[in-house]
């Protein structure tokens, strides 16, 4: 079991934000993305045992090349999982720059491939490809940056890029692993061909399982294996009460307004795990707990993952042990803020999963 944390790029505080500032936007927040701010997160999460920290991509974030390339400045052992979309700069590129960070932060990168579920947020990017063509995009992408990584020159000739004498000058020694999300069969075969980790968000278990059994199957149809991943919130006290009574304080920060505007937004996604995620609560703040310690009310208001674990410390324990049992074995974490909540959860729960480790 591997711990990651996330940086919050659009701003922390006490209550649930939009991961890309879209359905926040004109919302004040009470702690701003700085990189002082984001290297004092990045520091309790190396401090607190975590082994990276996501950031978000999109519309209103700031670059996460820049801003992680920043943060790595401020620490020493911290990896930075940085997320990217593909088609939006060439994968010949994207090396060059993968090269230049393992440089300047001495081998800390991670990357996370993110192919996009917004059809409005895509095309105000100029990118106008429909789902099931932008994962086939993607597929080709990562076939080029994986020969560009191995310093050999080479020449592609595909339905989206076309390569004559491509690659870099010397071989990438450190090769970043690549993250990847996504529900969809074209999502899935795309994890299976090419990825390191595939990551999913806090279904029910039963959900979880079989998104694994179909993630090593489409690993195994290439010959290969790879991770699974799982990201989540978490709201961990001492005891249940004061955890639940916690979720409860950040439902009661959600206005019906705010959550009204999130969902309509969330209707023109064709990203089948953000369906997923609002099938998971349909947009009512009732019966939100649905699954023992799995919490919805986060996919209210915030895109991606919108589900929370929920407990006692021992109990959210309990609950990744329940997910490392089914196949997952890296877990990336966070809650508000997140910086008093990187120490909470590296000083009451990872301690907790120590046997597990071994």
């Amino acid at each position: 079991m591997r711990f990651h944390w996330f940086l919050p790029t659009t701003g922390d505080g006490n209550e649930v934000r939009a991961a890309i500032m879209t359905t926040d936007a004109g919302r004040a927040s009470r702690r701003p993305g700085s990189v002082r701010y984001l290297s004092q997160v990045a520091r309790a999460a190396e401090d607190a045992g975590f082994e990276a920290a996501l950031t978000p991509v999109g519309a209103g974030c700031p670059d996460p090349w820049i801003v992680c390339a920043a943060v790595a400045q401020h620490t020493s052992r911290l990896k930075l999982l940085v997320a990217f979309r593909p088609g939006f700069a060439l994968p010949t590129l994207l090396a060059q720059q993968a090269q230049a960070f393992q440089d300047v932060s001495d081998g800390r990168l991670m990357l996370n491939v993110v192919t996009g579920g917004d059809p409005v947020e895509q095309r105000a990017y100029g990118d106008f490809l429909d789902h099931d063509a932008r994962y086939a995009r993607t597929d080709e992408f990562l076939t080029v940056l994986r020969r560009a990584f191995t310093g050999e020159s080479f020449d592609h000739v595909g339905a989206h890029y076309r390569v004559e004498g491509g690659g870099l000058d010397v071989p990438l020694d450190r090769v970043p692993p690549l993250y990847f999300g996504g529900s969809s069969p074209a999502a899935v075969k795309v994890a299976g061909k090419h990825v390191d980790v595939a990551l999913t968000w806090g279904e029910p278990p039963a959900a979880v399982a079989r998104k694994v059994e179909a993630l090593q199957a489409a690993a195994a149809s290439y010959g290969r294996t790879l991770r699974v991943g799982l990201r989540v919130h978490v709201i961990s006290r001492d005891t249940s009460a004061e955890a639940w009574a916690e979720a409860d304080k950040l439902l009661a920060g959600m206005d019906p307004a705010r959550i009204a505007a999130a969902q309509a937004r969330f209707a023109r996604f064709d990203s089948v795990a953000q369906r997923a995620m609002v099938d998971l609560h349909g947009g009512d703040t009732r019966d939100l707990e649905i699954s023992p310690g799995l919490w919805a009310g986060v996919g209210l208001v915030r895109e991606g993952a919108g589900t929370a674990l929920v407990g006692s410390h021992e109990e959210v324990a309990g609950l990744l042990r329940e997910y490392a049992a089914l196949g997952i074995s890296e877990f990336i974490l966070s809650g508000w803020p997140h910086l008093e909540e990187a120490y909470r959860i590296g000083e009451n729960v990872l301690p907790r999963l120590t046997p597990a480790l071994v």
